[in-house]
């Protein structure tokens, strides 16, 4: 079907993919849940571009470069790692710098919000283009369902690319609405709320962590 095989195994895998957690989904949860369904759907567009690009390089082959090229693949990988790292140690300085200043924090002022989830779409794209296992990834499984010798390609391609972005949009939106009800429960347990945030920043750190330790293949 236009250049496409095993399409509903493309579909399984894909689902089973995006449910697996990983920075991006984590940073549009914790964006959505301390900035709201606003900043929460600007992350997620942020995704959206990065992921775009990251297949568009994996169709026209650009990606394949790192595996040909290892010191552009080292440059890029620790690049990423530092900056998951950096994004991760930054929520957890100002989780814990909230909770030591909460007594001087008037109980109807706004919180303002970490620097790392501000300019949400931003950040969100670079953490999706600094990720160079991902590209590697769309293209082995890309490859994978796409007819060789298909007269249109590109055609084979944006399909597939369209399939996983309906269900990245899908599953996004869940952790954005998902977000803003676990804020209506943190504003009432700050404990809570520095526990978790502290978490996710512990989470984006072994992100950083496991990037740094990834091989290209």
């Amino acid at each position: 079907m236009l250049g496409i095989t095993d399409f509903w195994t493309y579909v399984l895998g894909v689902v089973a993919i995006i449910l697996l957690p990983g920075p991006n989904s984590i940073f549009v949860l914790s964006v959505g849940a301390q900035r709201g369904v606003r900043a929460g759907y600007q992350a997620a567009a942020g995704v959206f571009l990065g992921d775009a690009v990251l297949m568009i390089l994996s169709a026209t082959g650009v990606a394949s470069l790192l595996s040909a090229y290892p010191t552009l693949f080292l440059v890029l990988k620790y690049a990423g790692a530092a900056y998951l790292g950096w994004v991760g140690v930054n929520i957890i300085r100002s989780a814990w710098s909230r909770w030591r200043n909460r007594a001087e924090i008037a109980p109807v002022a706004a919180e303002e919000p970490p620097a790392e989830l501000q300019r949400p779409f931003r950040r969100a794209a670079v953490i999706s283009l600094l990720n160079p296992k991902a590209i590697l990834f769309f293209v082995s499984f890309f490859i994978q369902f796409v007819e060789p010798g298909y007269a249109h390609p590109a055609l084979s391609f944006l399909i597939l690319g369209a399939v996983v972005q309906f269900f990245s949009a899908l599953y996004l939106s869940a952790l954005i609405f998902g977000g803003r009800y676990l804020a209506g429960q943190f504003q009432q347990r700050r404990r809570l709320a520095t526990g978790a945030t502290t978490a996710v920043g512990a989470l984006f750190v072994g992100f950083g962590i496991k990037l740094a330790t990834a091989s290209v293949g």
